[in-house]
């Protein structure tokens, strides 16, 4: 990890959940994936769930940028960050993603 990386700062989660915080700062500006896309990236693929509940622990959001991350039906899932989704829907607009 990176010295100014944004987990250093005093984040606390499980190991498990700062995998998955770790994959979301990996998602390029512009760019969306499923909750089961993370959990085959970071080698758990049966754990969309789990990941989903991670996600939604983002201490740090939108600096880790868990809003790009949606359900595999399309849907836009929650946002536990300031606003909720309807923050989740802006910043995914100002990137150029439509939902």
């Amino acid at each position: 990890m990176k010295l100014n990386h944004p987990l250093n700062k005093g984040s606390r989660g499980t190991k498990f959940e700062k995998k998955v915080w770790n994959y979301l700062i990996t998602i390029k500006k512009g760019s969306i994936k499923t909750y089961k896309q993370v959990a085959i990236a970071i080698n758990r693929p049966n754990a969309a769930r789990a990941v989903a509940n991670a996600v939604g622990k983002n201490p740090l959001a939108p600096k880790i940028p868990c809003h790009r991350v949606i359900r595999s039906d399309g849907s836009i899932g929650g946002y536990s960050g300031k606003g909720g989704i309807k923050t989740k829907k802006k910043l995914l607009k100002k990137e150029g993603i439509i939902v």
